[in-house]
C-alpha cells in the first residue's frame, strides 16, 4: 500500500475533524486521492502522504536543513525528552484518554517529531495525532517518517479544522491563534503551550550577541496573553542542561532562529567546540476554555498549584 493511499484511508476515518479552508464546509475523501468539500474545492494527497490545504502561497524561513537538524536534536540527541514526558503526563492525568477517537493536534508541528514523541510517551493506541504547519518542507518530512499520524500543510489563521474536534491542542515554541484554539477545542479540552524562559539556550545568546536585548528573553507578555484568552490550570517549569558534542551543537545552531542574525565568525567559533553544556528553560502552560469548570483531582495529583 502506498503512503498516499494509507494516508487517505487514515484521513477518511477522521474526516469529520476537518473542514474546507476556503468555504468552511465539510469534507470527504474521494477515490483515496483527494479531500473534496461539499462545494467541490479539491485538495490532493501527495505521494508522501500529506495534504496541502493552503489557500495561498507562503514563504517560510524554515528550510529543509533546519528541519533535518531539528529532527536529529529531538530524536537522536534527546534534548527535549523531559518536555515530552511532562506533556504526556499532563495529557494522561488531566484527560479521559479512553474516549474514541481521542484527537490531538500539534499546531506549528514542523517536521513532526515533538508530536510523535509525545504520542509515543502517552502509550494510548486510540490517540490520533494531527500535525499542521505552514511549511511544506516540514510536513513532507513528517509524513515521510511518521505514517501513523495525519499531516497537513495549512495556515492556522484559515484553519482546515472543524469546530470542537480536538481534545488536546499542542503549541510548542510556536506562535498562537487563540481564536482558532478556542474554536477547534472540544468542551473541557486542553491547550498545552510551551514557551521559553529567560535561560532557554542562553549559551547561544551569550556566544552570538553582545547587546543585552538580544541576550535576554522574557515570556511575560506571552503568558499574559495565554491567561487573557484561556483559563490557566497550571504552569510547569522545566529547567535542565545537557552536554552536546560538536555535531549536536551544529544541529542545534541549524535549527534555531537565534542564529539567523548572528555573525558567522561567532557561529563558527561556537559550533567548533568539542562539546558544550546547553540549558533548556521552558514553561509548559496548561489551559482550557474560560467559563468551564473542571474537576481538579487529576490536577492535584500532579502536585501543581493554580
Amino acid at each position: 500500500m502506498t503512503k498516499k493511499i494509507k494516508s487517505a484511508e487514515l484521513v477518511s476515518e477522521f474526516v469529520e475533524a476537518f473542514r474546507c479552508p476556503l468555504c468552511k464546509s465539510s469534507m470527504k475523501v474521494v477515490d483515496f486521492k483527494s479531500l473534496i468539500c461539499s462545494k467541490n474545492h479539491t485538495f490532493d494527497f501527495s505521494k508522501q502522504g500529506y495534504v496541502n490545504l493552503m489557500t495561498h502561497p507562503s514563504k517560510s524561513h524554515y528550510k529543509r536543513e533546519l528541519f533535518k537538524a531539528r529532527h536529529k536534536i529531538i530524536i537522536e540527541s534527546h534534548l527535549y525528552t523531559p518536555i515530552h514526558e511532562m506533556i504526556s503526563k499532563v495529557i494522561t492525568e488531566y484527560m479521559d484518554v479512553s474516549v474514541k477517537p481521542f484527537m490531538i493536534v500539534d499546531l506549528g508541528c514542523g517536521e513532526g517529531s515533538h508530536l510523535q514523541r509525545i504520542l509515543d510517551e502517552c502509550k494510548v493506541p486510540a490517540m490520533t495525532g494531527v500535525g499542521l504547519d505552514i511549511s511544506k518542507e516540514g510536513i513532507a518530512m513528517a509524513a515521510k517518517r511518521y505514517e501513523n499520524q495525519i499531516w497537513l500543510v495549512g495556515d492556522l489563521a484559515k484553519s482546515p479544522l472543524e469546530d470542537q474536534s480536538f481534545h488536546v491542542i499542542l503549541n510548542i515554541l510556536s506562535p498562537s491563534n487563540y481564536k482558532e484554539f478556542k474554536r477547534i477545542l472540544v468542551e473541557d479540552g486542553l491547550v498545552i503551550k510551551v514557551v521559553p524562559r529567560p535561560n532557554y539556550l542562553k549559551e547561544l545568546r551569550e556566544a552570538f550577541y553582545d547587546h543585552k536585548e538580544k541576550r535576554v528573553y522574557k515570556n511575560d507578555q506571552t503568558v499574559s496573553l495565554f491567561k487573557k484568552h484561556l483559563r490557566l490550570l497550571d504552569v510547569f517549569h522545566l529547567c535542565y542542561s545537557k552536554n552536546l558534542n560538536e555535531t549536536e551543537l551544529k544541529n542545534l545552531v541549524q535549527m534555531t532562529p537565534l542564529a539567523w542574525s548572528a555573525d558567522k565568525a561567532r557561529i563558527d567559533a561556537f559550533i567548533h567546540r568539542d562539546s558544550a553544556r546547553i540549558t533548556v528553560d521552558l514553561d509548559i502552560l496548561v489551559g482550557m476554555n474560560k467559563g468551564l469548570k473542571r474537576k481538579l483531582s487529576s490536577h492535584n495529583r500532579m502536585g501543581g498549584s493554580e
